[in-house]
């Protein structure tokens, strides 16, 4: 029974680890959509969401498996009852790649993402997402609360990004107020392509906030996997 009950651990390890490697997937790939304007980047984004969605679908299915027919006690109940929270956070992670996808149209063409750290924010919960995962397949204690520690890396770089927004849109601005004094006819164009920057500007703090929600969802299954090694949950 044990030899059994250890093969579907060892079976739930490689789904998480796959899930995790989707969702890994899904935000290079949004990323790469937001940068390039690669089209192939947005539908593999949004094929990895689907993919992410089902995965969680088979692991849960898996999971009630092991407690139902298993009954594990103790550490093991605690083992599959974090890889039920952790899948519910990596498929919000899916879901939060998606919307990044869902908003580049609107600041295409802005060169507001080459002007900003959002290819580092982005790697940086790649890293978060991916070294989440290890630690509970590895039921390293040490590996997890240093994501935990880099998820402080992810909210600077989210402030960070905003100041360079608010940078470059106060640049535009100057920029619109000094032209419309050398040329009063033009004003019309300057309001509507400061509007548009401006609209631009919000929805790519709305993408660094993805960003930075997708850390935090990082953060949430590094505290899930010591409450499987300890039994205390932190937060």
């Amino acid at each position: 029974m044990r030899n059994k009950f250890d093969r579907q651990l060892s079976q739930l390890n490689a789904e998480l680890i796959t899930m995790g490697s989707l969702c890994e997937e899904a935000i290079t790939n949004a990323v790469k959509y937001l940068v390039d304007g690669d089209e192939k980047g947005k539908n593999d984004c949004l094929l990895a969401d689907r993919q992410i969605d089902q995965k969680e679908r088979d692991i849960e299915n898996l999971c009630l498996k092991l407690i139902l027919q298993q009954q594990p006690v103790a550490g093991d109940l605690r083992t599959v009852s974090a890889a039920l929270k952790m899948i519910s956070d990596m498929e919000r992670i899916g879901d939060q790649a998606a919307d990044i996808v869902e908003i580049v149209p609107y600041v295409a063409g802005s060169g507001l993402e080459s002007e900003t750290h959002i290819k580092d924010m982005a790697d940086a919960a790649i890293q978060m997402v991916s070294e989440s995962v290890e630690s509970f397949v590895k039921l390293d204690m040490d590996a997890a609360r240093r994501v935990m520690e880099h998820d402080d890396l992810v909210d600077d770089l989210f402030d960070k990004v905003k100041q360079e927004l608010i940078k470059s849109i106060t640049g535009s601005h100057d920029t619109a107020s000094h032209d419309s004094i050398s040329s009063h006819d033009s004003s019309n164009s300057h309001d509507t392509t400061s509007h548009d920057t401006t609209e631009a500007l919000i929805d790519m703090v709305m993408i660094a906030k993805y960003l930075e929600r997708i850390g935090d969802h990082a953060e949430n299954i590094a505290e899930w996997v010591i409450y499987s090694i300890t039994g205390e949950h932190i937060s």
